[in-house]
């Protein structure tokens, strides 16, 4: 028997971890499925819950136990084959949520659903939490609850579908877990959640998805705001996508970038993809020789920073920005562990690894990193100045294969059965 709140709404469940009935978590709410029925509630079908990054699978409703703030519970055993949504059903945290729909005679912007159980057992869309409509993406009116019967438009489909509901659903996510929700969104909403989401986020989840769904996402802003976008991105994942663009695209928008925000990202088109030179970030921690080890630990804490990048500073004589001047060499993050705070730099330096060039093949960069152990290693010209840094993350992106995630989720789908109907 299912225990917890009688009335459930379904936006504030995603994120919410999914436990197993002896306690282990196997993942978080992703969407809830349902089906929309002809002048009848819309039934409840099951949870798409994100067991790992980029597999979301089906946990049936009748299943489900317990419901609460915090965790939703189940019994018997998850299907862990990958869900794919039916042509007679609805995600209602992505399809449903923002929809413009009439009541009482207004217009109002649909901001949530709640659900019930029913003396049949079953579940069922009872209650329509709306706002307002005003137009504007910062209108904050008074949230009004009406009955489902109540509400009328959801059966006419919409041109302009605003995303601040379905993205204020998934603020909790990673990056990563957008990027795999938005690249299963039909094209034109995929395109409404990426309108709504702020530069910075979206520049994030940017650099996750596949390079078609960027280039396709990035041509649906105007040039000043893809601009903007591509500036909040890291320079080197700037420099890929461009790097899939025309040229007259491309110079448009570096163009319309802040100079200093567009130099690193022409620097690094000049280098072909497949080099150190391709490969490598701008953003790597610099530091000069009279720096100190907590100077150096200051920095890596910052939590905005990549954990290859955190691993090791670099120590160069000044300027400090890329391209720097001498390279000095490399202090791990184990050694300034180990150091006096007051210790500088300079006098522990790892001067035994050499650098990459930036013409080294990746071949020769990934067996670079795997012969030395390293998450990365600075790139360095043949004068000594540091260009940049390459990291293991953006190795591996280049070595497999470029449908891997599609190819590794259909080989663990061939060794599973099929979803049964709910």
């Amino acid at each position: 028997m299912n225990s917890g709140p009688s009335r459930v709404y379904l936006a504030r469940l995603t994120g919410i971890g999914v436990f197993d009935p002896i306690g282990d978590q196997v993942g978080r709410v992703r969407d809830v499925v349902v089906a929309l029925r002809p002048l009848e509630r819309p039934r409840v079908l099951g949870l798409v819950v994100d067991v790992l990054p980029g597999r979301p699978v089906f946990l049936p409703i009748t299943r489900v136990t317990m419901f609460d703030a915090k965790a939703v519970i189940f019994n018997g055993k998850l299907n862990m084959r990958r869900f794919a949504q039916r042509p007679a059903e609805t995600l209602a945290i992505a399809e449903i949520l923002d929809r413009r729909v009439s009541a009482e005679g207004a217009d109002y912007v649909l901001v949530d659903l709640a659900m019930e159980r029913m003396r049949t057992r079953d579940w069922e869309i009872t209650k329509v939490a709306v706002r307002r409509d005003k137009g504007s993406r910062r209108a904050r009116a008074e949230t009004l609850v009406f009955d489902w019967e109540e509400i009328s438009g959801l059966e006419v489909p919409t041109e302009q579908q605003g995303a601040v509901q379905l993205i204020t659903a998934f603020e909790r996510m990673k990056p990563a877990d957008l990027a795999n929700v938005m690249h299963e969104l039909p094209s034109k909403r995929r395109g409404e959640v990426a309108a709504a989401l702020d530069d910075e986020r979206l520049a994030d989840v940017l650099e996750e998805l596949p390079e078609d769904d960027q280039v396709e996402i990035l041509g649906s802003l105007d040039a000043d705001r893809a601009a903007d976008v591509l500036e909040a991105m890291g320079p080197d994942d700037a420099a890929d996508l461009l790097g899939e663009l025309s040229v007259e695209q491309r110079e448009q928008l570096l163009a319309l970038m802040e100079p200093e925000e567009a130099e690193p990202v022409r620097r690094l088109l000049k280098y072909a993809d497949n080099t150190a030179g391709g490969l490598m970030t701008t953003e790597a921690v610099i530091l000069p020789p009279d720096a100190t080890v907590a100077e150096a630990l200051a920095q890596i804490r910052n939590p905005d920073l990549n954990p290859a990048l955190a691993a090791q500073v670099y120590v160069v004589r000044p300027p400090t920005e890329t391209p720097t001047g001498r390279y000095l060499g490399t202090v791990h993050f184990q050694r300034l562990l180990r150091d006096p705070p007051s210790t500088m730099v300079g006098g522990i330096v790892d001067r035994a690894l050499s650098p990459l060039r930036p013409t080294l093949p990746l071949a020769a960069v990934s067996g670079h990193l795997a012969t030395y152990n390293l998450v990365s290693a600075a790139v360095v010209d043949e004068d000594g100045h540091m260009l940049g840094a390459v990291t293991i993350d953006d190795v591996l992106d280049h070595l497999l294969p470029d449908d891997w995630r599609e190819s590794l989720m259909d080989e663990e789908d061939a060794a599973d059965d099929s979803r049964s109907t709910p």
